[in-house]
């Protein structure tokens, strides 16, 4: 059965003022938040409104009777007084004021090793990176312990270098420096070497960390003494990017040559040894001439370069007592003796220095001669790139050897962390040609001819570059060949 409403006039009526109580309520509402939120003008707010009046509009008295209403709730509450006490003393800040820093994900690590390693009887060196900003901005800190086996421990301050010199980016590298007064395992009962790493100044915020242990009897004085293993060794930047094989393959050749069966190849593989570049090093490590270490991991950590100065600074250390000297330069990058000299009279006269850097011949990496009569593809990289570029009063990169016993950190292009002296002026001793680039070239690197009249001119401007001819890389290919041929066997790439 059907029930009836309200008569249509009354209906209106109710629905009119049941819509106007709405808006005036919602209204008020509003007011009195804005009020809230401006404590120190409602008063005036209030003042204004009240004796506003509207005649045409029934809502006006309904709005002013709700703010009055509310004022005279938020002046009967503890609301009132504690916004009168906020802005007539600032220090009373209520919490609901307090801003809150929320943390997520990680940021740089405090330090990230790599290696550590005795350096001597007494010393040890730690090798890792750290947050750049922290030591930027900040005074991180290192102390050290030896722990032994037998119960007994020993302390002390490090000492901490940062051999990249700024370069670093997200991440610096640090060598610290652990030396005690005593050989901590004296005894050779064993032990772990421990490294507090500080924050700041503060001894209360630190990481401690187990950088290196010694099995008991390990310990063994004489190798921290000559005669070392070898008499050279090489410690190689990371490798990364599409490497061409046949230019490895050359570069190895010829260096093992150079330096002699006395002496290693010490490789880092940070992503460019592929499948092709490691069938071409693996016959020198089958005949221990080389070694090939896996870097990638450090594709984690944003350093400069491919954290080539972490790289070098724990090739430094990890092969500290192993060799005479350690050389540091790259895979384009041919060491050569001019005037008939050899690498043992050379460094015979070096010994002296700690460290000697090399001036190089920069050679073009893509122009060869315009001769019919060669047949090029056939031909080794250093065989066909015939010509140095010879602007004078420019600054050119140097590479550098090292007698690492007296080095406690290093860079890429030389170290300042040495005792003794450095020596610059070596060009009529030893130099380097650079093929820049050329490493990366995977087909033919012939990709500019100049004419035969080239090799007679004293000079030649090629794309306003001066360029002279240059063969003293091509006559010794063909001893480097058989070199190769009668050390590993015939090799096909």
């Amino acid at each position: 059965m059907r029930k009836d409403g309200p008569p249509p006039t009354v209906s209106k009526m109710l629905s009119c003022f049941e819509t106007k109580t709405m808006v005036v309520t919602f209204l008020a509402l509003a007011l009195v938040m804005l009020m809230w939120n401006l404590p120190p003008y409602y008063q005036n707010l209030l003042s204004t409104t009240t004796t506003t009046t509207d005649r045409s509009s029934c809502s006006a008295a309904a709005a002013t009777l709700s703010i009055a209403n509310a004022s005279a709730s938020l002046s009967n509450s503890s609301a009132g007084p504690l916004a009168e006490r906020k802005y007539s003393a600032p220090q009373s800040i209520p919490n609901s004021d307090k801003r809150v820093f929320q943390p997520v994900g990680n940021a740089a690590a405090l330090f990230v090793l790599m290696g550590a390693y005795r350096g001597g009887p007494r010393t040890f060196a730690v090798v890792g990176l750290a947050s750049k900003p922290i030591h930027v901005y900040g005074r991180p800190w290192y102390k050290c312990e030896w722990i032994s086996n037998n119960g007994s421990s020993i302390r002390t301050v490090a000492y901490k270098m940062l051999p990249d010199w700024g370069y670093g980016r997200v991440y610096t590298v640090v060598v610290v420096n652990c030396t005690f007064p005593v050989n901590p395992n004296q005894d050779n009962a064993g032990g772990k070497l421990t490294v507090n790493a500080y924050y700041g100044e503060s001894p209360k915020k630190y990481e401690k960390f187990t950088a290196l242990e010694e099995a008991p009897g390990s310990y063994n004085e004489s190798q921290y003494h000559p005669p070392y293993e070898y008499e050279y060794l090489y410690c190689g930047s990371s490798l990364y990017g599409n490497l061409s094989a046949a230019r490895i393959r050359e570069w190895m050749a010829y260096h093992a040559w150079f330096f002699g069966p006395q002496s290693h190849f010490v490789f880092h593989d940070a992503g460019g040894v592929s499948p092709e570049v490691r069938e071409a090093l693996e016959p020198w490590v089958r005949a221990g001439r080389a070694t090939i270490q896996d870097i990638r991991g450090q594709a984690e950590f944003d350093g400069y370069y491919y954290n080539q100065f972490l790289v070098v600074n724990d090739c430094l250390h990890r092969y500290r007592h192993s060799a005479n000297w350690t050389f540091y330069f790259d895979v384009d990058e041919y060491i050569y003796l001019p005037n008939g000299n050899t690498l043992e009279s050379v460094l015979n006269e070096f010994s002296n220095y700690t460290q000697f850097t090399i001036e190089q011949n920069t050679m073009s990496s893509m122009l060869c001669l315009n001769d019919s009569t060669q047949d090029y593809p056939r031909q080794w990289g250093f065989e066909k790139l015939l010509f140095r570029e010879t602007r004078t009063g420019i600054w050119r990169d140097r590479k550098y050897a090292i007698q690492a016993k007296n080095a406690y950190a290093t860079g890429v292009h030389m170290s300042e962390n040495v005792v003794g002296k450095t020596l610059h002026k070596t060009e009529t001793k030893i130099r380097y040609y650079h093929y820049h680039n050329s490493i990366s070239v995977l087909g033919e690197p012939c990709r500019e001819f100049l004419p035969l009249s080239a090799k007679a001119n004293n000079v030649t401007w090629y794309k306003e570059l001066p360029f002279v001819y240059d063969d003293n890389m091509k006559q010794l290919a063909n001893t480097i060949k058989e070199f190769e041929r009668k050390t590993i066997g015939h090799v096909q790439l």
